[in-house]
């Protein structure tokens, strides 16, 4: 069936109001607008899935934790020597490090549950680093939010960094400040 716009064209061509060569050029304007069309949405749809398995990944990681499967959560991680930072100043750990360190959380039945609420992700321009921050909602820190690299690896995205932080209200920062200060008093005062 021809395209409606191509058949309104004809119409034209049939009563010769056009000249042909205009007409002509102005059939193939259209369909290659049409085709021109439809390639950028393709093209624009070719980088969803890529989004989509990085997000995959980070709500399938996130969910493991959830039901204490250490070997899927850690099984999400690029090496042993990725980076996994927690809220605390001292959590800094390679992931070998933070396998030993998250055991005894796993073997408890569930080791953390943090739900994501908004996830933005950027790529570099090859597409093989992925980099993001999300908001999560946790039942035992509150809002959390977390961000990270991943890098793609034999077409699977893996997580090379992750870091956990407690955002603080910019109206508690100086209290809040005061007590870390505190805490750091304390800590080197033992």
């Amino acid at each position: 069936m021809p395209l409606p716009i191509l058949g309104f064209m004809n119409h034209f061509v049939s009563s010769r109001i056009l000249p042909n060569n205009i007409i002509f050029m102005t059939k193939y304007l259209v369909l290659f607008g049409f085709i021109l069309l439809v390639s950028c949405k393709a093209s624009s749809d070719a980088l969803a899935p890529s989004t989509k398995k990085v997000e995959a990944v980070l709500d399938d990681w996130h969910e493991a934790a959830a039901e204490a499967d250490f070997d899927r959560y850690f099984n999400h991680f690029a090496s042993d020597s990725a980076i996994f930072m927690g809220t605390d100043a001292s959590e800094r750990w390679e992931v070998a490090e933070f396998r030993r360190w998250a055991k005894p959380y796993f073997k408890r039945g569930s080791a953390w549950d943090f739900t994501p609420v908004e996830r933005h992700v950027y790529f570099s321009d090859d597409e093989k680093i992925a980099w993001f921050d999300e908001s999560l909602d946790t039942p035992n820190l509150g809002p959390a939010r977390g961000s990270g690299v991943l890098k793609l690896k034999d077409g699977n995205w893996e997580i090379a960094h992750y870091n956990l932080s407690i955002p603080i209200p910019n109206a508690i920062v100086d209290t809040v400040v005061k007590q870390i200060e505190q805490a750091q008093q304390d800590s080197s005062n033992n």
